[in-house]
């Protein structure tokens, strides 16, 4: 009977706060269909262990074509070399240098090094968005730039300096020293780089400068850095994995299934950059896409590209949650049909707000609550506020699920019996259920009884893993 004068008044046109008003009284039946319906509607957002485990088989098979000498270069997930074959062993010393480019900020570190001894310094430098798609010159110019006066504030522009250079991009490696660019990621397009050599374009940079003396000791990205930087604490450490604006992984592998590694096969390890994000590009992921991926996919400056990192990085969680709260808005599932221009434009809902919604206690909505105010969307109802909170669970735990499905193919496929994944990157550090959802899902995915593992918060991998894998190569010379 309430329900059906609530719909009569409604019906009526009576004015908007008589109607918010009858919000408070609307019955549980009512609030529970609603939440059916949005749980319902949200199904594709849920990934059972048999898909996940679907996965893991598909990104394995990935994994072994892009290791294979004759089928690497159609391969998807490319499992570039890094020609990085040594992990800290705590007796590294002396001081680096370490530069640090992966998204929007750009870092300038020197790190002194002694036997049970670490110093860092750093300064975050922007990268103005005319100079992210701008020319190749540009950017490093801008990168030398920043070296120059950093290094003139530490006092240290008169020394020569090892560094390690964190280049947060597909690269394609071919000596510790030289990695070209396959393809720009992360909102950067500059021109004049993709094939190259971007160690040799820093040092064009440096050279048209001539004020400081650095010596390039070796390039990586920022999964590497993170293995590196977690190895140097826990030494069974050989996977590094990156949740943050994008998403990569790199481990352990054996020389012998490197079929494309020329380096020193005396060694009996090299680390591999899997470039993950690029999985499913081939269509391997369809299985579970849902419009609001292909959306985001469609409306990306790289379509078709990075299908993986989509699904789970900080650059695309938020907008993926949005596109759900438009959809069920405009079907009247939420909001009473109401949005907002905020709420409708593209990109307002952002990643943070995810985390910050998760982090309400239960039966809390504060941080909602303020969120729904910024964006337009004060006439939220409680139970929008549960179905809000619900869509931000279902699309971070689906991208917790494919990470831990990724870092579970890579445990199975090393096979040792005790390995600590290094974790870096925005998402896993600052969602509030991001690590325990990781813990719980591997297990699930793994044969504990064979396989031990931890998973452990890299203490800036990019940065002072970078200076750690150019002190590990000066120690080996």
């Amino acid at each position: 009977m309430i329900n059906y004068l609530y719909e009569m008044l409604v019906a009526l046109g009576l004015p908007n706060f008589l109607k918010n008003l009858s919000d408070s009284f609307t019955c549980p039946a009512r609030k529970n269909f609603d939440r059916v319906t949005i749980r319902d509607q949200c199904k594709d957002l849920i990934l059972t262990d048999e898909t996940l485990q679907e996965i893991m088989s598909r990104l394995r098979s990935a994994i072994e074509t892009g290791l294979s000498k004759d089928h690497h270069d159609s391969a998807i997930v490319k499992c570039f070399i890094t020609y990085i074959q040594d992990l800290p062993n705590g007796k590294e010393k002396g001081k680096f240098l370490a530069l640090d480019l992966g998204g929007t900020n750009f870092r300038v570190l020197i790190i002194h090094l002694d036997e049970n001894h670490f110093d860092m310094q750093s300064k975050i430098y922007a990268i103005p968005e005319k100079i992210m798609v701008g020319t190749g010159e540009q950017l490093f110019d801008h990168i030398a730039q920043c070296l120059a006066d950093f290094m003139k504030e530490q006092d240290v522009h008169t020394e020569k300096l090892p560094l390690g250079f964190t280049f947060s991009f597909p690269l394609r490696q071919v000596g510790l020293t030289k990695g070209l660019l396959e393809r720009w990621t992360k909102g950067f397009n500059c021109s004049g780089v993709v094939g190259l050599d971007v160690v040799q374009l820093l040092k064009d940079a440096l050279a048209r400068r001539n004020d400081i003396k650095v010596e390039v000791s070796a390039i990586l990205n920022d999964a590497t850095g993170t293995l590196m930087s977690c190895a140097f604490q826990e030494f069974d450490c050989s996977i590094g994995i990156i949740v943050g604006t994008g998403s990569n992984a790199c481990y352990v592998e054996k020389v012998e299934n490197a079929e494309l590694f020329d380096g020193d096969k005396s060694k009996p390890y090299v680390i591999i950059n899997t470039e993950w994000g690029a999985f499913g590009d081939d269509g391997a992921l369809d299985l579970i896409l849902t419009e609001y991926d292909r959306t985001i996919d469609s409306e990306s400056i790289n379509p078709g590209k990075q299908l993986f990192e989509k699904m789970i990085s900080g650059m695309y969680m938020g907008e993926l949650a949005r596109l759900a709260l438009v959809k069920f808005t405009k079907e009247k599932h939420m909001f009473h049909g109401q949005g907002s221009e905020q709420l409708f434009t593209k990109g307002s809902f952002l990643t943070k707000y995810v985390s910050e919604i998760e982090s309400d206690p239960p039966g809390s909505f504060d941080n909602c609550r303020q969120i729904l105010e910024k964006l337009g969307l004060g006439h939220a109802t409680e139970q929008d506020c549960i179905n809000v909170r619900y869509i931000c669970e279902c699309v971070s735990r689906r991208a917790a699920h494919l990470v831990s499905a990724g870092a579970a193919t890579l445990i199975n496929k090393m096979e040792v019996n005790s390995v600590t994944v290094g974790v870096d990157g925005s998402v896993y550090r600052f969602h509030p259920h991001f690590h325990s959802l990781m813990i719980e899902k591997i297990a699930a995915l793994i044969d504990t009884s064979k396989y031990k593992f931890d998973l452990m918060l890299s203490e800036d991998g990019s940065g002072r893993g970078a200076a750690l894998v150019a002190a590990v190569a000066c120690r080996e010379r």
